[in-house]
């Protein structure tokens, strides 16, 4: 009877090693799941990536005729930062510091008052360039931006055309601000890495 059992205790012993091996294999080579697969860079023709810098303003216009930021939701009545405000935005980037300067682009998304203690907002906005050979490609920042900081620093958190794939930093510093009309040029660093 032992002679009998041993060989099938065998065999469930080195099929159960089988199964286990296989398993491990697959998790380790990274097989196909069915809804995702490992890619080369190289077939999507993503070559070097490179670290960039630009620089440029941001203008926020929020009078006049033409204005190319617009309030969506009030802020909220009781408080001295517009905590809850959201204002939407179109603002032209700009070479120089004038709004008559070179324009090389436009901040479009929106930016909301989230802090009750101090004038805190929260930036959600894509560069959209329209200059060379970034014409067509955006860089997408989102982050905090504590307005009464003299550098703020925000992530870039992606991109679209020459900037899939980016990230890295913007660093903000307010050029002018017009208290009586809420105006604003902030000059804007960005660096981002990229393929």
């Amino acid at each position: 009877m032992a002679r009998i059992i041993l060989p099938f205790i065998l065999a469930s012993q080195f099929f159960i090693f089988f199964i286990v091996c296989s398993f491990s294999t697959i998790l380790a080579t990274g097989e196909d799941l069915g809804f995702v697969r490992s890619l080369d860079r190289k077939l999507l023709g993503f070559k070097k990536e490179k670290l960039s810098h630009f620089r440029f303003y941001w203008h926020d216009i929020l009078g006049g005729r033409n204005p190319t930021a617009v309030p969506v939701v009030p802020p909220s009545s009781n408080t001295s930062t517009a905590f809850g405000l959201v204002n939407m935005i179109d603002d032209p980037l700009t070479l120089g510091p004038k709004l008559s300067s070179k324009l090389v682009g436009r901040a479009q998304g929106f930016y909301a008052s989230a802090s009750q203690q101090e004038v805190g907002l929260l930036m959600v906005m894509n560069f959209a360039f329209m200059e060379g050979k970034y014409n067509g490609s955006t860089i997408t920042v989102l982050g905090r931006n504590s307005v009464l900081n003299a550098v703020r620093e925000m992530p870039v958190v992606g991109g679209s055309g020459l900037f899939r794939f980016a990230r890295g930093y913007v660093q903000a510093r307010t050029h002018i601000f017009d208290i009586k009309t809420g105006d604003a040029t902030v000059e804007y660093n960005v660096y981002v890495l990229h393929y």
